[in-house]
């Protein structure tokens, strides 16, 4: 196995008992050590047919883990907790990931490095701290006031890491591609940046519940805002109220004290980048939708050649109670949306595949004009490779699911989160610039046209 610290080394052992359960261990850990990508690779000939057998290695992956996962010690020494379990097992399986510690780290560093451009706050509600950074020159007056929060869902890393490169970026401690200058974009733009908005949850998938979506009291963070919260939904665990979570109280009071011009969700499960309205199923956003649906057109382009536009559903099942809807409708933020920014490469290729035929099957005009993603035309596509914002008269998909018991902790990670450095590093310079574009166009917009709010 290399590197990786989650294994049980084969023993002589005396008692066959104890052999048995070090065998057993051995084969669930080696079976839980397989990366995904070579589960999906591993092919067998049945009578010059190849057949795929990817299926059967994750039943057996999850059956094993399910067994096995309160088998925490290290037979050889009575009491010795393994490297992989506890706080470690998110590191040592993919260490190009920050843990929460070093996301405050590496925050407080660039606090020092961002030539005094950088404030870090702390608030707390009921025990619960939540960290928000901002970034502005203060010598400047820029137009445009972004808000971006991740990590809502705990098991999205992917969304965190790609926030904290922006920052890194705009601090000048990573170097971004062609025109993006971080002086440039702090002459129009400031940022406030929520990196880990699930900070309680976040903890237990770091410790390798890597399915964890919601936080500790079982209720999605994105489905718990004051925003048609009492509305026919996907059944996703909204709270007793709105803003029953400590959490959402958290980044509500900072929105409200903020007043951003624009505002970011982001997510992981697959590609996507949506505007108002994800609660309805027949209503569109109408305040600001051609300059917002603009953005998101150039965003698309240069970053993500996936599904875009409104979010919400012809018949069946919206999205209320989510964060995008509520900055737009209650805040009149006049730029708001919600990006999905990964899922796997192999679902990647057919999903954009099928995306670019189903528009051009689909009236352009209609679509630039705010034909929602929830249209009958785009479902085939949405229930093959579903989203947060765009659900299917199927129900509540496996990106809304929380149990371990549903999806084995292992594929929950490579849905949400890249699995490979290559793959880590290519999404979050990606995103992060994307980010950057973001800005630069809104605050082009700002500065050229009066919108209304």
């Amino acid at each position: 196995f290399g590197s990786r610290k989650n294994y049980l080394p084969l023993q002589p052992c005396s008692v066959m008992k104890s052999c048995a359960m070090v065998a057993a261990a051995s084969l669930f850990t080696t079976v839980l050590a397989l990366p995904l990508t070579q589960a999906a690779s591993i092919q067998r000939h049945n009578e010059g047919a190849l057949t795929d057998v990817h299926g059967p290695i994750m039943q057996l992956r999850g059956a094993l883990s399910n067994f096995f996962t309160p088998l925490t010690t290290d037979l050889r020494t009575p009491g010795k907790i393994l490297a992989d379990e506890g706080t470690g097992m998110m590191k040592s399986r993919y260490p190009f990931f920050h843990t929460s510690s070093e996301l405050k780290s590496e925050i407080q560093r660039l606090t020092t490095a961002c030539n005094n451009m950088m404030t870090v706050d702390t608030h707390t509600d009921e025990g619960v701290e939540v960290e928000v950074v901002t970034v502005r020159d203060p010598r400047a007056y820029p137009k445009n006031k972004v808000f971006i929060v991740s990590g809502e869902h705990a098991r999205e890393l992917i969304g965190p890491e790609s926030t904290l490169f922006m920052l890194r970026g705009l601090c000048g401690d990573v170097e971004m591609t062609g025109d993006r200058k971080p002086a440039d974009i702090l002459r129009e733009s400031e940022f406030q940046v929520v990196l880990n908005a699930n900070p309680r949850s976040r903890q237990e998938v770091e410790k390798g519940n890597f399915c964890v979506r919601e936080n500790p009291n079982g209720v999605d963070l994105n489905r718990n805002w004051d925003e048609e919260w009492n509305a026919e939904g996907t059944g996703a665990p909204k709270g007793d109220k709105p803003f029953s979570e400590p959490e959402t109280r958290i980044v509500k009071m900072l929105l409200d004290k903020y007043k951003p011009t624009t505002f970011l969700s982001v997510h992981s499960g697959t590609l996507g980048m949506y505007m108002p309205w994800a609660w309805s199923k027949d209503r569109l956003a109408s305040r600001n939708q051609p300059a917002m649906m603009r953005v998101l057109e150039a965003l698309d382009a240069d970053h993500c050649q996936c599904p875009f536009g409104a979010a919400g559903k012809e018949v069946g099942y919206p999205c209320p109670g989510t964060s995008v809807d509520w900055a737009y409708d209650s805040l009149k933020t006049p730029y708001s949306f919600a990006f999905e920014i990964w899922g796997s490469p192999e679902s990647n290729a057919e999903m954009r595949q099928r995306w670019q035929e189903k528009k051009a099957e689909f009236d352009e005009a209609s679509l630039a004009g705010g034909v929602h993603l929830g249209h009958p035309h785009f479902q085939e596509l949405f229930s093959n490779h579903p989203s947060e914002f765009v659900p299917t008269s199927s129900g509540v998909s496996m990106l809304q699911t929380n149990s371990s018991a549903e999806m084995d902790r292992e594929l929950c990670f490579s849905m949400f989160n890249p699995t490979t450095q290559e793959l880590y590093e290519q999404s979050v310079q990606n995103w992060a610039e994307a980010y950057l574009d973001m800005a630069k166009l809104i605050a082009k917009d700002l500065s050229q046209s009066q919108i209304e709010r």
